[in-house]
């Protein structure tokens, strides 16, 4: 067992050095690498998921073997190895369904270039969720963004050069945000690692002091990884690059950058800040009204859309605002409910997208609503996969959605001040939902009568694996809950 303790070291180091073979490698070459390293650290993952299950017990892995405070760690327990685990798979079956269509969108000279940024972005990723220092932090968050960047504008199109330089500014802005809030924590504490970061914030709640300025440092690391995580209203730069990038592009970043640094928010409020001096700060309030108002204005927005990977990309400025909206509960449950969320989120959204580009295929590679007319019928998995998702972003039982809505609703009902707001905010939105997911099925399972209604479509096995997977995954989320949500706050209760 010994021996598990290096696993999550080595899965970000796979990565890396992955990249770094990959520059030498032709496309096909960088292809098989990427798909064997994904492997490899899903079994490294499961391996660590499966120790730190059973020991329920959190490790630590002291890097160049320098203790604390000088040298570097890694901490892992049973949420971070779940998350490693799930990452990889949502990255490998999104990569699975775009993989057709990758050398038709992009330049194939560049094909190695774009799985250079697959394993940076898998690698900062898996830093993300188990690293132990605020600096190493913000260095693979800057690693992400600039893989991010890469992937989104691979295409050289016009759309999405603009959209990789919108997000490259918001997103700039808010790992500056968040690199002046790491150092004002340095200045009141004196260390980087989470760990003593937090002692050293307990000393300042206990003796009453420098409260403004630890007030001020968690409002601006908060704001940064808001902004990163494209939480309303700074989700400006999300729809245009979800929308014009590739299918394997948009189903990762809309399934997990975000929740990397979600995650990591998630680590900094247990880990480094505290729960209850988090709750305390008021600072929840804020993020309460924005999750609220993402899950309304994204929804409006989706309505309003007549392209369909624009619509499903404003469904997660909507699907954020779920996440915040649950932070800003204050409560246990509330944190439970938001990292199944980002579950569910993750595994419906790039079902989503990747069951639209079959949808768009057999429609003349068209977006439009009108144009879809009866693309279910031409591609039969893709309609019946885009539909599963549609239910469960809705919130229908046996779904992972479902599950998610109950979550929260439960956990409003917990907080006397705020249960109103949040129980209307979730039936408006559940309405909205209902209204541009189930126009959009309604359109696809419409007869159509004109020029692509004699099309013949030739289905690929693997991506019809890639979207019954897809589906699985979600059934599971949806009928395995109570597991799942136990593993969530048994992994939260040992966060600290």
């Amino acid at each position: 067992m010994e021996i598990i303790k290096n696993f999550p070291c080595l899965s970000i180091l796979l990565c890396m050095f992955a990249a770094i073979i990959s520059s030498a490698l032709k496309g096909r070459g960088a292809r098989w690498l990427n798909s064997f390293v994904i492997a490899a650290v899903s079994v490294l993952s499961f391996a660590v998921l499966y120790l730190t299950i059973t020991t329920k017990e959190s490790y630590v892995y002291v890097m160049g073997h320098f203790p604390a405070p000088f040298g570097n760690e890694i901490r892992f327990g049973s949420l971070e190895a779940g998350m490693a685990l799930f990452f990889c798979v949502i990255m490998m079956l999104s990569l699975n369904g775009g993989r057709k269509k990758l050398l038709l969108e992009i330049n194939p000279a560049k094909e190695n270039l774009y799985y250079i940024m697959v394993d940076l972005l898998l690698s900062s990723l898996l830093a993300l969720v188990y690293t132990n220092d605020l600096f190493t932090a913000y260095v693979f968050v800057e690693i992400n963004t600039i893989s991010a960047c890469g992937l989104i504008m691979i295409t050289e199109r016009g759309h999405t050069i603009e959209a990789a330089t919108r997000y490259m500014i918001m997103s700039l802005l808010g790992s500056g945000l968040f690199l002046i809030g790491i150092c004002l924590l340095y200045d009141l504490t004196g260390h980087l690692l989470m760990s003593n970061i937090k002692a050293g914030i307990d000393a300042i709640v206990a003796n009453g002091t420098y409260h403004t300025p630890l007030l001020v440092t968690i409002a601006l690391i908060v704001v940064g990884l808001a902004i990163k995580s494209a939480l309303f209203p700074f989700h400006a730069w999300l729809p245009n690059a979800y929308g014009y990038s590739t299918v394997s592009s948009a189903a990762i970043l809309s399934s997990l950058v975000s929740k990397g640094y979600i995650f990591l928010l998630i680590k900094i409020i247990y880990r480094v800040i505290g729960f209850d001096t988090f709750r305390d700060s008021k600072i929840i309030n804020v993020l309460f009204v924005f999750g609220l108002a993402g899950m309304i204005m994204g929804s409006l927005s989706a309505i309003r859309e007549n392209d369909i990977r624009r619509m499903i990309s404003f469904s997660s400025v909507a699907q954020i605002g779920y996440i915040y909206m649950g932070f800003g509960l204050g409560t246990a449950v509330g944190m439970v409910a938001s990292v199944f969320h980002m579950l569910s989120h993750a595994a419906t959204k790039s079902l989503l997208f990747v069951s639209g580009s079959g949808l768009t295929d057999v429609s003349g590679g068209h977006k439009e609503f009108l144009e879809l007319t009866g693309s279910a019928y031409r591609n039969i998995c893709a309609g019946l996969a885009f539909t599963v998702g549609s239910l469960s972003m809705v919130g229908i039982p046996v779904f992972s959605g479902f599950v998610s809505k109950l979550l929260f609703s439960q956990a409003a009902i917990l907080n006397e001040h705020k249960v109103l707001p949040t129980l209307i905010a979730l039936a408006i939105s559940t309405i909205l939902n209902t209204i541009y997911f189930m126009k959009t099925v309604i359109r696809i399972y419409t007869p159509a009568h004109g020029k692509y209604a004699s099309a013949s479509w030739k289905e690929n096995p693997a991506y019809a694996v890639t979207l019954l997977l897809f589906i699985i995954l979600n059934v599971v989320l949806g009928m395995c809950s109570q597991p799942i949500t136990d593993w969530i706050a048994q992994g939260l209760s040992v966060f600290a």
